[in-house]
C-alpha cells in the first residue's frame, strides 16, 4: 500500500512531535520529514516530494499566509492549515482557505498522544482528504472579483420559496460565488457551511462585505426576508419553523447528526417540512455525506434539488453521496448554480 506522505511545517517542536506521532500511527498516513519555518519548508518540499503538508499560520520568518500565497503560486498542493480555531484566528484562516487551503484545524493541546484520540482521527481524516482533493477546481471556476447578477437577477420571484445549501471542504469559497451576484430581492437562503463556532460569525460578515445582499449569522427567531441569506453558527443546528403566516430560523442544541453540528440534513429536513414543493435546495463541495438523505426528502416532495459537479468541486463527497442517492436533479459547476436556484424560484404567472 502506497502511503501519503506528509511534511509538517510548524515552529513549536512539541506540535511537530505530536503531529508526528498521530499521522504515523495510521497505517495508510507518514510523515516524510518537519520543518521549523518555511524557508525549511521551501528545501523539504523540493527534496520529499510531499503529498499534504500540514502549515502553522504564526512562524518566524515568514509566516503562513505569505508562505502559503508564495506556495500556491509556484507549486500548488494540499495545504491543511493549524489553527487555534478562536476568533482572532479566524481571518487569518480563511484567508488561507481563499489562497487554496483544503481544509484546517485545531492546535493539538497537551503532548499525551493517548489523550488525543478523538482529534488524532479527525487530523488522519482531513489528511487523506487533503490528499484526494481536486487542486484543479479554483482554476476551472474562478471565484469572481465583483457581484455580477445573472439573466434572471431582474425577475419576479415566488414568495414562498426558500432556498436553503450545504457545504463542508471547500465550501467557503463555493459559497462566496453562489451568493455574489444575487439579487436584492431573492427569496430567502438558509446555510449549514460546516465551520468551527469561533468563525462562523467572521465568515457570515465577510459574505455580506462581498454581497448585494444581507448576510448574517443565524440567531433565533429571525424571521426569513427576501434579500437575507442566514448562515448556521458553527456549534448549533440550524433549521426553519412556521410562526403565523411567516417563518422564522430556530437554533437547535444536542446530539451531532449525519456526523455534524450544524448538520445539513437537518436542515434540509426543516425546509422541506414548511415548505415542500417550494423548497429549492443545493449541495456544495464537501467531505461526507451529510445533506444526501435530507436532499431526497426535497426531491421526493416535489422540490428543487441541484448538486456541485466534481470537476470544480474540492472534494466531491456530499454532492457525489447525494447524487448516487438519487436525490439530485442538476449536477451543475459552482459558476451556474446561483442562477439555477434562482431560476428555480422565479413567478411565473
Amino acid at each position: 500500500m502506497k502511503k501519503i506522505k506528509v511534511l509538517i511545517v510548524d515552529d513549536s517542536e512539541l506540535i511537530r512531535q505530536v503531529l508526528r506521532e498521530i499521522i504515523n500511527d495510521a497505517p495508510d498516513l507518514e510523515v516524510v520529514g518537519t520543518a521549523e519555518h518555511p524557508y525549511e519548508a521551501r528545501e523539504q518540499i523540493k527534496l520529499l516530494q510531499p503529498d499534504v503538508l500540514t502549515l502553522d499560520i504564526e512562524m518566524p520568518k515568514m509566516d503562513g499566509i505569505s508562505f502559503l500565497r508564495n506556495l500556491m503560486r509556484l507549486r500548488p498542493m494540499p495545504v491543511v492549515m493549524i489553527s487555534t480555531l478562536t476568533e482572532a484566528g479566524a481571518p487569518a484562516t480563511l484567508d488561507a482557505l481563499s489562497l487554496g487551503a483544503i481544509d484546517y484545524l485545531a492546535k493539538p493541546k497537551g503532548g499525551s498522544f493517548k489523550d488525543l484520540q478523538g482529534y488524532a482521527q479527525i487530523i488522519q481524516e482531513k489528511i487523506r482528504a487533503a490528499a484526494q482533493a481536486n487542486m484543479s477546481a479554483r482554476e476551472l471556476e474562478p471565484v469572481s472579483s465583483k457581484s455580477q447578477p445573472g439573466p434572471v437577477g431582474n425577475q419576479r420571484f415566488k414568495s414562498s420559496k426558500v432556498i436553503c445549501i450545504g457545504s463542508s471542504t471547500g465550501g467557503t469559497e463555493a459559497l462566496k460565488e453562489v451568493l455574489k451576484g444575487m439579487p436584492a430581492n431573492c427569496p430567502p437562503i438558509l446555510m449549514t457551511q460546516h465551520i468551527p463556532p469561533a468563525f462562523s460569525l467572521t465568515f457570515a460578515e465577510r459574505l455580506n462585505s462581498i454581497c448585494d445582499i444581507t448576510v448574517v449569522e443565524a440567531k433565533a427567531g429571525m424571521p426569513l426576508e427576501a434579500g437575507h441569506a442566514y448562515l448556521a453558527p458553527g456549534d448549533r443546528h440550524l433549521k426553519v419553523m412556521r410562526k403565523g403566516t411567516g417563518l422564522v430560523t430556530a437554533l437547535l442544541d444536542g446530539e451531532r447528526v449525519s456526523g455534524h453540528m450544524p448538520s445539513v440534513d437537518v436542515l434540509f429536513d426543516s425546509v422541506v417540512e414548511v415548505a415542500g414543493k417550494d423548497s429549492v435546495a443545493a449541495i456544495l463541495t464537501g467531505m461526507g455525506s451529510d445533506g444526501a438523505s435530507a436532499m431526497k426528502h426535497i426531491a421526493d416532495a416535489g422540490g428543487v434539488t441541484i448538486a456541485q459537479d466534481e470537476r470544480t468541486s474540492v472534494v466531491w463527497g456530499m454532492p457525489g453521496a447525494a447524487v448516487k442517492l438519487g436525490a439530485v436533479q442538476s449536477v451543475l459547476p459552482i459558476s451556474k448554480i446561483r442562477d439555477a436556484l434562482l431560476e428555480a424560484c422565479v413567478f411565473k404567472s
